[in-house]
C-alpha cells in the first residue's frame, strides 16, 4: 500500500519524538519493545538535548535525520504538537501517532490546542492517528508501539476506540491460544482519521483477513456504511457497539421519527451493509476468530459429527434456535458412513459414531471426508471429546490423533467447506486441539459460540451476495407535479404538508392512492356526498397546527349519509378548536374507508448520523408500544427492503392467520420503493410517516400520510 495509512503500518522507519532513557517514559518503552521484538526497521529517537538514547544516535529534530522517515510517535505535551508536526511536514513523514492527552476533552484550553494540531496537521500533509490514544501496533512488521506482550501474529486486525478493550482480547487470545493479530490502532480521539478510513485501510491490508471494531460513537456514520459495503464484499468486518441507550434521539414529529434512534437503527444498518455485530463483548473475539478462519459457505447446510448423544442434541437445538438449516445427508453418504462405522452407529445428521472413533481417532476424519464431499452439506461441525481420545482412552493414540487433525484441516481446504469443532478438551489445549488450531481450525469448548458463529458467517454469506448483485435503487421523479404540491407548503412557511397534498405526492411517485375530498364548508358536502354515495367515509381535520389527528378528536370513522357527515364535520371542527383554539383549521378531509386488513408503518427519518433511513413496522395506534420495526439506510434494494418486511417478529401476521389470505408483499415492496426514491429525491422533505397502512392479499390503502419539512426545506 502506497497511502498514508498503509506507510504507518507498515514503516520502515520510525522517529521516536520524546524518546527517553527513562525506562518509565513511553519515548523509552517504545524503543525497547521494537527492539526486543526484533523490529527490522531504523529507529530515530528525538530529543532536543541528548546526543544518545538506549544505544541510539540521538537527534534534536527530524529535521536532523538523514534519509526518510515513515511514521512519528509523538511522546510529548499536547501544546508541542503544532510546532512538532510542522516539522514533520518539513521532513516528508506521511503520518504521526500521538499519544497525548489534553485537547478538546479538557475544555476550552484543549479545544484550541486541538484546533491548531489538526490545522498544523492538515497544512503540513500529516495524518494523525490519535491524538489520547495508546498506539498501534503491527505484528507482521513487528512493529508494536503500544507495548502488549506475548501476543501471536494474527488474521484479526483491531480497531478501537478504548485502549482496555483491546488488552482484553488479547488477554483472552494469549489464554486460549491460536487467536493471533494483524494490526492495531487505538483511534483516540479521531481528530483526523476517522473510522471509516482505517476500516478502509484494513479491507485493503492483505494481512487482516476480519477487522474488528470496538465502536462508542461514529463521527461520520454513512462513510463508514460506504466503506463497509465495499470491504465486506472481499472480508468479513465484525462489530462491537456500545452505548445502546437512546441518548441522543432525533427531536421528531412522526412516529418513525421518534423510533428510529438507538442501538437497534444502527444494527440494522451496519447489517445492511454487510457487517457482521455482536451484541455481547465476550463474543467479539469468538467470532471474529471463527470468521477468519472459514470460507465464506455456498449455502447454511450444516451437518453435524458427533461422539456421543449429549453435545450431539445440544448442538441441534442451539442450530434450530439460531434459525440455521440441518443438512439432509445423502444415500451414499450415509451408505459410505455405515461402512465405516459400527452398527450401534446413527448415520443421519447428526452422525453419531456410537464409539467408532475411540481406539482409531482416524475415522473421524474418514468420516468427516464422507460428510464434506456431499453437495448437500455446505459447513460441518464436529462435536464431543476429538482432541481427547489419547487423553481418555490410551496415550498410544496420540500421534494417530495428531495426523488426524492434520488430516481434518487439509480436507476442509480441498473441499472449501467451513470446518468447526467443538471438545470438551478445548480448554486443555492437548497436542491434537493446538494442531487443528495451528492448521487453521476454530476449536470451541461450548457449542452454543460455535453455533454463533455458524450463524454469523451464513448471514455474512447471504448478506454479502445480496449487495453484489441488488443495486441500491436510486432517486427519480416527476419534477412538474412535484414543485406544484411542494410549492404551497413553502409558500405558506409550513413544515407539515397536509394529508392530502401528502398523498398527493406519493401519487406523483407512483404510489397507489384512494380518491380523497378537501370540505371547506358544509356546504361542501353535498357535492362530496355525491361523489362518494352513501358508503361509509372516514373524515378528519386537515390542520398547520394538528399533527396527531385522533388526539384533538379530529377523526370519525365510518360515517355514511350526507346527514350524518354534516353532523361530522361540524362535531370535528369543534373538538380541533377546543384542543387547540387558536389552530389555523384549513378544512375537513373525507375519503371512502378502507377495507380491513393488517395495519403497517412504513417512514422516512433523517438520522444525523446516518443520513436518510427508511423504517417499516407493524402500524396503527400501538406503534411506538410494541417498538416491532426493522431499519435500513437509503438508498435500498428491493432485497433490502423483502428483509425488512421479513425479520419483524410479527412477520407470520402478514402470511394470513385463521384462514385470513397472505398480503400482497410485493405490492407492500413496491410502496417501500416508491417512498425510498421520494425520500431521496427530496432530501429536503426531514420526515415521512405513512400509518397505518392497511395491506390485503389485492394490494394497500394509504390510511393517513404525514411530512413534515426540514428546516431548510421551508
Amino acid at each position: 500500500m502506497t497511502d498514508a495509512l498503509g506507510r504507518i503500518f507498515n514503516a520502515t522507519s520510525i522517529a521516536v519524538i520524546g524518546a527517553s532513557n527513562d525506562p518509565s517514559k513511553r519515548g523509552n518503552q517504545a524503543i525497547r519493545k521494537l527492539r526486543a521484538d526484533g523490529y527490522a526497521g531504523a529507529i530515530h529517537p528525538i530529543h532536543p538535548e541528548a546526543d544518545e538514547i538506549m544505544g541510539l544516535p540521538a537527534h534534536a529534530s527530524v529535521l536532523d535525520v538523514k534519509g526518510d522517515i515513515d511514521l512519528a510517535l509523538v511522546c510529548t505535551p499536547a501544546r508541542t504538537l503544532p510546532a512538532i508536526l510542522a516539522q514533520c511536514g518539513q521532513k516528508g513523514i506521511p503520518g504521526a501517532v500521538v499519544l497525548a492527552a489534553g485537547f478538546s476533552e479538557i475544555g476550552a484550553k484543549g479545544a484550541g490546542i486541538a484546533a491548531a494540531t489538526l490545522a498544523a496537521a492538515r497544512e503540513h500533509g500529516v495524518r494523525l492517528i490519535g491524538p489520547n490514544t495508546n498506539g498501534i501496533f503491527n505484528l507482521h512488521n513487528r512493529m508494536n508501539l503500544v507495548g502488549v506482550q506475548d501476543v501471536e501474529p494474527g488474521a484479526i486486525g483491531i480497531c478501537s476506540q478504548s485502549g482496555n478493550i483491546m488488552l482484553g482480547l488479547v488477554t483472552e487470545a494469549r489464554r486460549r491460544g491460536g487467536v493471533g493479530f494483524s494490526s492495531y490502532v487505538g483511534v483516540g480521539n479521531q481528530l483526523d482519521v476517522n473510522l471509516a478510513e482505517y476500516l478502509r485501510h484494513f479491507g485493503e491490508d492483505d494481512d487482516t483477513g476480519v477487522p474488528l471494531f470496538y465502536v462508542e460513537g461514529f463521527q461520520d456514520g454513512r462513510a463508514f456504511l460506504d466503506t463497509c459495503r465495499e470491504v465486506t464484499q472481499k472480508k468479513p468486518v465484525v462489530i462491537y457497539k456500545s452505548g445502546r441507550t437512546e441518548a441522543g434521539q432525533v427531536a421528531a414529529s412522526s412516529h418513525t421519527g421518534s423510533l428510529a434512534s438507538g442501538f437497534a437503527l444502527t444494527r440494522a444498518l451496519l447489517r445492511q451493509a454487510g457487517a457482521t455485530v455482536v451484541d455481547q463483548s465476550d463474543k467479539m473475539l469468538s467470532v471474529a476468530e471463527g470468521l477468519s478462519k472459514m470460507p465464506v459457505p455456498a449455502g447454511g447446510r450444516v451437518a453435524i459429527l458427533a461422539d456421543g448423544g449429549g453435545h450431539a442434541t445440544v448442538t441441534v437445538d442451539a442450530l434450530v434456535d439460531a434459525g440455521v438449516e440441518l443438512a439432509q445427508l445423502s444415500e451414499a453418504t450415509t451408505a459410505r458412513l455405515r461402512g465405516l462405522l459400527p452398527a450401534a452407529a446413527s448415520c443421519v445428521n447428526p452422525v453419531d459414531v456410537a464409539g467408532g472413533t475411540d481406539g482409531d481417532p482416524s475415522v473421524a476424519a474418514d468420516c468427516a471426508a464422507a460428510i464434506l464431499a456431499d453437495e448437500g452439506v455446505d459447513i460441518l461441525m464436529i462435536v464431543g471429546m476429538y482432541g481427547g481420545f489419547a487423553a481418555r482412552f490410551n496415550p498410544a493414540l496420540l500421534d494417530n490423533e495428531i495426523d488426524t487433525s492434520h488430516r481434518l484441516a487439509g480436507l476442509a481446504r480441498r473441499h472449501g467447506k467451513p470446518l468447526l469443532v467443538q471438545s470438551v478438551y478445548a480448554a486443555l489445549r492437548t497436542r491434537p486441539i493446538e494442531t487443528l488450531k495451528e492448521a487453521g481450525v476454530a476449536v470451541f469448548i461450548w457449542p452454543e459460540p460455535a453455533v454463533r458463529c455458524i450463524r454469523e458467517l451464513i448471514d455474512y454469506a447471504r448478506a454479502r451476495r445480496r449487495n453484489a448483485t441488488c443495486a441500491p435503487v436510486l432517486p427519480d421523479g416527476p419534477a412538474a407535479a412535484s414543485r406544484d404540491i411542494l410549492g404551497p407548503v413553502r409558500a405558506e412557511g409550513r413544515a407539515a404538508f397536509y394529508e392530502h397534498e401528502a398523498k398527493a405526492l406519493l401519487g406523483a411517485y407512483g404510489a397507489r392512492v384512494r380518491e380523497e375530498f378537501l370540505a371547506r364548508s358544509e356546504d361542501d358536502l353535498a357535492r362530496v356526498a355525491a361523489r362518494l354515495g352513501d358508503g361509509p367515509v372516514a373524515m378528519k381535520i386537515v390542520s398547520r397546527d394538528i399533527l396527531h389527528k385522533s388526539d384533538a378528536g379530529g377523526v370519525r370513522l365510518k360515517v355514511a349519509g350526507e346527514a350524518a357527515m354534516r353532523a361530522a364535520y361540524a362535531g370535528i371542527l369543534a373538538s380541533a378548536r377546543a384542543h387547540d383554539r387558536n389552530a389555523d383549521l384549513h378544512g375537513v378531509l373525507v375519503a371512502p374507508m378502507a377495507r380491513s386488513g393488517v395495519e403497517v408503518i412504513v417512514g422516512v427519518v433523517h438520522d444525523p448520523m446516518f443520513g436518510p433511513v427508511m423504517m417499516f413496522g407493524l402500524g396503527g395506534i400501538f406503534v411506538e408500544v410494541l417498538k416491532d420495526v426493522s431499519f435500513r439506510a437509503l438508498p435500498m434494494s428491493r432485497a433490502d427492503a423483502h428483509e425488512m418486511v421479513s425479520e419483524i417478529r410479527a412477520a407470520r401476521i402478514l402470511d394470513g392467520l385463521r384462514g385470513a389470505p397472505p398480503v400482497d408483499r410485493e405490492a407492500l415492496v413496491d410502496l417501500m420503493m416508491t417512498v425510498a426514491r421520494l425520500a431521496l429525491a427530496h432530501p429536503e422533505i426531514a420526515e415521512i410517516d405513512l400509518n397505518p397502512v392497511i395491506l390485503r392479499a389485492d394490494g394497500y390503502d394509504i390510511a393517513d400520510a404525514r411530512m413534515i419539512l426540514g428546516p431548510q426545506g421551508r
